[in-house]
C-alpha cells in the first residue's frame, strides 16, 4: 500500500479529532465519563494509525515536546472557554461549548492542515533547510509533533473538565435553575 502524503495524513487526523471534539462539546452537553473517554480514544487511534516512528536524533525530541507543550497550553485555553455548571433541578453536570471554544479547535486543526500542505507545496525547500540547520530528521518528526499536540490538547481539556466536575460536585447549589458556571480549572 502506498504511503499517504503528509497533507492527507494531517487532513484525516485533524479532521477526525476536530469532528469528534465539536460533536461532543458544542452546545449544552452533559458531562459523562464516556464523553471524555471518547475524545481520548479518538486521539489514541489517530496516534496508532499515523505515528509510524519516534525519531529522537538531533532536535527531534525537542520539537515533539514543543508540540506537547503547545497542546497543553491550547488545551488549557479551550478548557477555560468551556464553562461547566450543575443543574440544580437534576443535579447533572453540563458544559456549554460556544463559538470561542470551537474557534480554538478550528484554528489549530486548520493550522496543522495548512502547515502540512505548505510543507508539500509552498515551502518545501525552506523546511528542508530548516530541518538541516536545526538537526530535525524529517517529516515524521513534524507529523509526530502535531499528533502529540492534539493528544496533549485533548488530555488537558479532559483534565480541566475533571477539575470542574470535582469543584461542582464538592460545591452545593442554591435555589434557582442552575448553579454559577465554573469557567476555569483554577481558583481565582
Amino acid at each position: 500500500m502506498p504511503q499517504m502524503s503528509q497533507f492527507m495524513s494531517a487532513l484525516i487526523a485533524s479532521g477526525t479529532i476536530l469532528i469528534i471534539i465539536l460533536a461532543t462539546d458544542i452546545g449544552r452537553r452533559r458531562i459523562t465519563t464516556m464523553r471524555m473517554v471518547r475524545s481520548v480514544i479518538a486521539v489514541a487511534v489517530v496516534i496508532a494509525i499515523f505515528v509510524e516512528s519516534f525519531p529522537t536524533k538531533g532536535n527531534d525530541l525537542s520539537l515533539q515536546l514543543l508540540g506537547v507543550g503547545t497542546g497543553v497550553i491550547c488545551g488549557l485555553i479551550a478548557g477555560v472557554l468551556l464553562p461547566a455548571f450543575k443543574d440544580s433541578s437534576s443535579g447533572e453536570l453540563y458544559t456549554i461549548g460556544g463559538i470561542g471554544y470551537a474557534l480554538v479547535w478550528i484554528v489549530l486543526s486548520s493550522g496543522r492542515i495548512i502547515f502540512a500542505y505548505g510543507a508539500e507545496h509552498w515551502f518545501t525547500m525552506d523546511l528542508v533547510k530548516f530541518s538541516i540547520d536545526y538537526k530535525i530528521s524529517g517529516q515524521d518528526t513534524y507529523a509526530n509533533a502535531f499528533v502529540f499536540m492534539s493528544l496533549a490538547m485533548v488530555l488537558t481539556r479532559t483534565a480541566v473538565l475533571l477539575v470542574k466536575m470535582r469543584k461542582l460536585n464538592d460545591g452545593t447549589t442554591t435555589g434557582g435553575q442552575s448553579a454559577e458556571p465554573v469557567t476555569s480549572g483554577a481558583s481565582v
